[in-house]
Parts: structure tokens; sequence; C-alpha cells
């Protein structure tokens, strides 16, 4: 049915039942928040859409073009046509891109049941025009003011009458009339012309600045000449003592009939700024996808035998997070990133110990194990998906309470969806193409244009919007600005994004131009096709990244160079016996006195460390290394360090008589028992870490005189599941569960609308009551209609006390229950005949 055939409907409820079920379901898949809980009827979904949670709700989902076109039928008459609201939209000249988008638009605030009736009464739902229409507390967007008759309602009628006689028009006998002769003036084109042609140019120059508003304007209690004449004439009318309005009519006049200064109906382009190579933006993106792996395992190496302790108020200190970040060698708000990426793929969180601390989950360990292309598609679909957002760290929550990384308030619902979309703009340009980040924003802001609150002159859409480019790039789903081919198989987008976006504008069955649908151009994946998705982001990405070595090169200045990254064991190995000097492409290890001691405290030998280096080293050993791993395990264990508080002894007095002599040990206060053995205060860590600092190699034992081996204990916390998201609203329903709401909606609804008999003296029931008979009447009435098939209007309360109205169709009535096909369920159902409050026929139309 085109929109001049619509039949008038004297109410949006009206409206809503002459829909077919397709654009019911579409209404609830646009506003999710409509179907929870599934109405009971129609009339209570039309009650439903127009309150003003959910009409500001979906007010903030529409796009520039979209919201315009609903101020311009704020600021229309009530109800407008078509042909004025294309007036309002692309003013007295026309305007052929606005004349082309806006039948789109305005079918979107149909489906959205923004607006409803045809062509020739188009209605704004009552709360959309309460929220756009302009007053003196709301301005609105479009600058116009108040109507003539609004701005003259409290006017007394000799000063109406004083107005009408100042622009040539015959006096009238009411202010009702003399208002509509002053509104058919101020909207006769030719007349007003020719009133404005009589006005000088000093209050003409007024008028121009407050045509685009704000229409108010301050005067004084003796207001000059050219205010006067322009007061006179109605083109200013007072609103309040030294407040003056510009009438709505005047506005429309001077601005050639437009409601806004600039339609946006074309959403600004997003193009390619810069193209490379497609490989070339896949390799880049590849190592830093491989970067992404090696930062998060180092960070939680560092973190293996517990982390930072966390804070009362949850969250890691500044402290913390400055270490972490020097750590790491990033920026801290890199650092920030790299730890909330962690913690939302579950791969640390606090252990829930009484010193409760930050550490590395059982999941950490799963991981490990994966190949690293899992391991990267495990950390990419957290961070999309997740609603936590590093960016806000640092900053201010609203009881101005700094925000900390891993702490509460960071959660941001709007994150997945902007995170989505950008990615999804990407997807659009050519493979390579890297668009510039305001040509982005500059989208987002035209799509969402009322989205959050502004900070630093942004909002939180477009704050968003830049942390997921820069994030997008940190983690490897872009390289160079462009979405690689693994990002682009992640969101499931096509192979062909020219073709794909050029099939989306122009494809069949195409109702709304691309700009105008409620949805992005790439729809979120269900579970299985995310799954799919992401398998193949893996095999993409898998040959890319680097193998793991199973060698390194050692150098004669007692370094090792990985010119890649390690197997496993191997790099474990590597980072207990040297110490990481610079990382990059290749990795460097250092090779110290205190890095060979470390090994050795962990329980290798000298001939260990020989073998080891031997097997994974691609050149030979230098000697300079060969030496100092011999001289530290010569000095290694010589001394032994116990408990007594703590002793250390040796079976060479003249090493303990040189330490008795050291000014360095005289904080140690040691003294003799034996000609082998020293005795001290301190504790044996104590002990240990002030001969190491003297120079020497003591080696811990325990109480039956055995070395102890010092290997790094690894702490777990106990299995966490990874943060939930925190959802934006209701979730989008599936197609099943709207099918579902669709035919409960359409039964209910039959079963409150259904025409009903008369009961012979019994005043007929009111919209929502349930229908009341007696025991008796309402079994003869059951059983009268399983003899001739006739469907009954009844009333039912079911065990939990909820009443309902359902059409029934009785098949049977036997020891207390009536069995029927149940029109409202869609499904035979068997009632208990003492919980139905009353029975009523159907008319026979």
């Amino acid at each position: 049915m085109s929109t001049e055939d619509r039949p008038a409907h004297r109410s949006l409820a009206e409206a809503l039942r002459a829909r077919d079920d397709a654009s019911l379901a579409a209404l609830l898949r646009s506003r999710p928040d409509l179907v929870t809980p599934v109405p009971t009827d129609l009339t209570q979904l039309a009650t439903r859409a127009g309150t003003r949670a959910s009409v500001l709700r979906a007010i903030e989902r529409l796009d520039r073009f979209t919201l315009q076109t609903a101020e311009a039928l704020a600021v229309a008459g009530d109800p407008a046509t078509y042909d004025e609201l294309l007036g309002l939209m692309a003013g007295d000249q026309g305007d052929a891109a606005v004349a082309a988008a806006l039948p789109g638009a305005l079918a979107v605030l149909r489906e959205q049941a923004l607006v409803w009736g045809g062509d020739d009464r188009l209605r704004l739902v009552r709360t959309a025009r309460e929220l756009l229409s302009p007053s003196a507390q709301h301005p609105s967007p479009t600058g116009l003011g108040p109507t003539v008759r609004e701005a003259t309602a409290g006017m007394s009628p000799g000063r109406i009458q004083e107005i009408v006689t100042a622009v040539g028009l015959p006096s009238t006998h009411d202010s009702v009339s003399a208002v509509d002769a002053l509104t058919a003036l101020f909207t006769d084109r030719g007349r007003m012309a020719a009133l404005l042609a009589g006005v000088p140019e000093e209050s003409r120059e007024v008028l121009t600045r407050l045509v685009w508003g704000p229409p108010y304007g301050q005067v004084t209690a003796e207001p000059a000449a050219h205010l006067r004449r322009l007061l006179d004439r109605g083109l200013l009318l007072p609103t309040a003592p030294g407040t003056v309005v510009l009438p709505r009519e005047v506005a429309l006049h001077l601005r050639e009939g437009r409601a806004h200064r600039t339609p946006e109906a074309v959403p600004p382009p997003v193009e390619a700024a810069t193209t490379h190579r497609p490989d070339m933006v896949d390799a880049t993106a590849a190592g830093q996808a491989h970067t992404a792996l090696a930062t998060v395992e180092e960070l939680l190496r560092e973190w293996d035998e517990g982390g930072p302790a966390v804070l009362r108020a949850g969250g890691l200190s500044v402290r913390d997070l400055k270490r972490t970040a020097v750590a790491l060698d990033v920026p801290e708000p890199i650092a920030a990133f790299w730890v909330e990426l962690a913690y939302a793929g579950g791969l640390l969180a606090a252990d829930a110990e009484a010193d409760e601390r930050y550490a590395a989950t059982p999941a950490y360990d799963e991981w490990l194990e994966q190949p690293p292309a899992d391991r990267w598609a495990r950390l990419a679909q957290a961070w999309l998906t997740a609603t936590r957002t590093p960016g806000l760290i640092g900053g201010r929550d609203a009881k101005d309470r700094t925000l900390s990384a891993l702490g509460p308030g960071l959660d941001r619902s709007a994150a997945p969806e902007v995170r989505h979309r950008v990615l999804s703009l990407l997807a659009l340009l050519p493979e390579g193409g890297a668009p510039s980040a305001e040509a982005v924003l500059a989208r987002l802001r035209w799509e969402r244009p009322l989205r959050g609150p502004r900070r630093d002159g942004e909002d939180l859409r477009s704050r968003l919007a830049r942390w997921t480019l820069s994030e997008a790039e940190l983690l490897g789903v872009t390289g160079r600005g462009a979405l690689s081919a693994h990002g682009r198989a992640l969101l499931g987008a096509p192979a062909e994004p020219v073709a794909a976006q050029a099939a989306e504008s122009s494809g069949p069955g195409d109702k709304l131009p691309v700009h105008h649908r409620p949805h992005g151009p790439l729809e979120p994946l269900s579970p299985t096709e995310q799954a799919v998705a992401t398998a193949t982001a893996v095999r993409l990405l898998a040959p890319l990244l680097p193998p793991p070595l199973d060698h390194v090169l050692l150098q004669a200045d007692l370094t090792a160079v990985a010119p890649g990254p390690l197997e496993r064991p191997l790099a474990d190995m590597l980072g207990v016996l040297a110490d990481v000097e610079s990382k990059g492409g290749a990795t460097v290890y250092r090779f110290t006195p205190t890095s060979v001691r470390r090994a050795l405290d962990a329980g290798r030998s000298a001939v260990d460390l020989h073998a080891f280096l031997a097997a994974h080293s691609r050149t030979p050993v230098p000697q300079p290394l060969a030496y100092l791993i011999d001289d530290v395990a010569r000095k290694h264990g010589h001394l032994r360090v116990g408990a007594a508080s703590a002793y250390v002894r040796c079976d060479d007095d003249a090493v303990l008589n040189e330490i008795l002599a050291d000014k360095r040990a005289a904080a140690l206060r040691l003294r003799r028992l034996a000609p082998t053995v020293l005795a001290t205060q301190a504790d044996p860590p104590t002990l240990l870490a002030g001969l190491r600092a003297m120079g020497y190699a003591p080696a811990a034992e325990s109480a039956e005189g055995d070395v102890v081996i010092a290997r790094a204990h690894a702490h777990r916390t106990p299995p966490r599941t990874a943060p939930e998201p925190v959802p934006e609203g209701p979730p989008t329903p599936d197609a099943m569960l709207l099918s579902a709401a669709v035919r409960a909606i359409r039964a209910g609804d039959l079963a409150a609308t259904a025409p009903r008999k008369p009961s012979g003296d019994a005043a007929p029931a009111a919209y929502g009551d349930l229908p009341r008979t007696s025991a008796a009447e309402t079994l003869a009435t059951v059983q009268a209609a399983v003899l001739t098939g006739e469907s009954l209007w009844i009333g039912y309360v079911n065990a939990d006390g909820a009443a309902s109205q359902r059409v029934i169709a009785p098949i049977r009535v036997e020891g207390g229950f009536v069995t029927a096909y149940d029109h409202t369920a869609d499904e035979v159902r068997t009632y208990p005949l003492h919980r139905v409050t009353g029975v009523a026929e159907l008319a026979d139309d």
C-alpha cells in the first residue's frame, strides 16, 4: 500500500493494528525495549512506544537527517502533510538531495512508531513532539521560536488589535480571529515580502540576527525606534518583561521556508586518505599481532609469582601502573590497554585472598598452549565485545574520583557497537585503503548526533572511535590505518568491499537508502557465524606470523640475539639465564653474573648451562661466556646460609675472615660461632642479599644441610570467567523471539478487541476488564460452544494470580476442565473451569 493510500487512523494503536507481521517485527527489532516484557496486545505496545524513556532512546539512535525530519515535524502543524514537511526540509527553492532522501527518513520514523498516519495526516508521537518542540526552557535545534498563536497567548486583546491595525489588516471582534489573520499574513510570501519592504534596514538587521536562532532577544523598557517598529507590527512579540521573540512564521519566511540552516540529507563520505598494498597492510598488522602476544605474555610473566596489590576500592594503583609501563617499556596509557585486554580475555584477575593481588588465571596456561593465531583471535574477540574502556583510565568519574586500571567505572555500553561500526566503515573501503580519523568521526557524528555527554569538545562516541582506531592498530586488526585481511574476516566482512557496498546501496528489494537503515552496513554476527569468522581470521593470520625458533645467536660481548619468537622451553630457560636488554624484531639478551647465578639457584649446574647453550646456539659458545658461567659456578654454593636467625658457613675460614673484615658487612652484625661458621640476627633472605651485594655467591641451605633450589612458584587465581560486557539496554531480539512476540501480541489483541455479544442486562465490559459470569453460566456457555463449534472470549487467572483475556474454541468439557483451541497461544490447551472468571460469546461478525 502506498503512503497516499494509507487509511486514516485515529491513534497509534490503530496504525500498529494495520501493520503486517514483518512491519511489527521490524519495530520490535529496532526498539528492543518494547519487547521486554512482551506486550499483551497492540494497545499496550502503542502505550509503551509512547513513553518518554522509550521515545528518548529511539530518538537517540536516529541519524542526523532522520532527526532533522522529526524536528521539522515538531515545528509543523499537527497533523502535517507530506508537502508541508518537504517544504520545511527543502525550502521554497527545493533541494533534490533532500527530496530524494526524505521518503527514506520518513519510513524509518514510521517503522520505529515515532510517526504514524498517511502522507496527508502525518503525526509525530506526542512524547516526541514534546521533546523536540521549541520552548524557552528547551530551545529546538532548528532555532525556531513559538508560533504567533503561542507567543500571543497571554497578550491583551487590545494589544493584539493594535498589531492587526499596524500591519494593515482590518480589526476583528475577537482575539482568535485576529491571531488567525496575523498568521495568514505571516505565512503569505507575497504579502510578507511587502510588509518587510516597509521596514528600515536597521530593523531588518535585528531580524537577521535572530532568524537562525536563538530567537529570543532582550529589550529595554523604552525600546529604540527600530525595535519599536518591529514590535508594533508583530514581527517581534514580547514573551516576558524585557524579552522578545521572533515568531516562527516570520523566521520561516526569512529562511525561505527551511526549518534547518543546512539539511544533511547525505552522510559524510568515508574515503581512503591513503592507500597501501594489501600485502603490506597484512604484514604490518601481523607484526603488530605478534607484538601484542609478546606483550601480554611479558605482562603476565612479570606478574607470574603474584602481581600488584588490589586497591581497597578495586583496581590498580597509579604507582603499580607506572611500574608495569616501565617493565613493558611502553607509555602508561598503552600499558593500561594491555592490562585491560588481558583482563577482558580472562587471562588475569584478582586472587581473592586476604592480601588480595592480581595474578594470572588458569586460563592463561591454557592460552599459552594454543597456536599464536588462536591466541590472537581470543584477544581480538575479547576486545571487540568488551564494554570496559581503557581510554577512560586516569580520568574522573561522576564523583570526581580517579578511574584506575582494572577498577570500577570503566564500562561503557556503547563501546562494542562503536568498535564494530568503526571497523565496518573501514571494511567498506577498498583493500589497503586507510581513511582519516576525522572522516570516520564525521560519519559517526552524523549517524548518532545525540549520543552521550561531551568532554573536551568531543562526545563519548567520538572518543570511543578514536580509541578504537589506535587500539585496532596496537592489536593488529589494522595495519597502517587500513583493515587487514584477518581483521576483515573477523568481522565477517565480504572479500569485495566496494562491490558489497554498491550492492547494499542498490540491491533488489531495498526499501530504505543505506544511510537510513537503523543498523550499520555490517550486522553483528550470531555465535555460529562468529565462530566461522574467527576460524577464517585464524587461517589467514597463521601464515603471516613468524614461526617460533629453536636457536639463538651467541655473541662475544656476553649477549644473545633471538632473531624471532622462540619456542616456549627455550624462551623460558633463556629468561632465567639472561636478562632482556632490548626488544623489537629481534630480542637481545645479556648474560651477567646475577643472571647466571639465578639459573644456578634454580637448580642448574654449570654443565647443564654449557650443554643448553651449545644445543641452542647457531654460533659457537664464546669464550667470555663460558668463563663467566664457570667463574660464577665455582663461587656458587661456596658459602652456605641457613637459619640461626641466620648463619653462614664455609669450609675456607679465610673467606669468613675476609667477610668479617669488610666494612660493608657491618650492617649484618656477624659474629663467629666456629672457625667455619658465622651467625647473625638477620633473616636468611637479608643475609643472602647482603653477601650477594658484596660480590659473593652464597647458596641457601635447608635445615638438613641440603642446597635449597630457588625455583619460581607460579601464582594462579582460582578459576575465573572473563568479565561480562554491560549491555546497552535490552539485547536485540533474535528472529525466533520476534516471531513468537508478534504472534503473542496479535493473539492478545484479538482477545482484547474481539466483538462480544451483549449478555442480557449486564453492562458491556470496559476495555481490559475480564468477563464476569457465575460458575453455572460459565459451564453452560462452554458446553453450548462445544456443540455449536463457536469461539468464546474468556477471562482466566493462572496459578500465579496473573489475569489475562483469551479467545478459545472449546473442544470438550469434562472433570471440571475445558480443553480448547486457544487462539491467543495458537495451540490446544486445557483450563480448569474454576480459574475462568467468566465467558462471553463473540459477535457474529
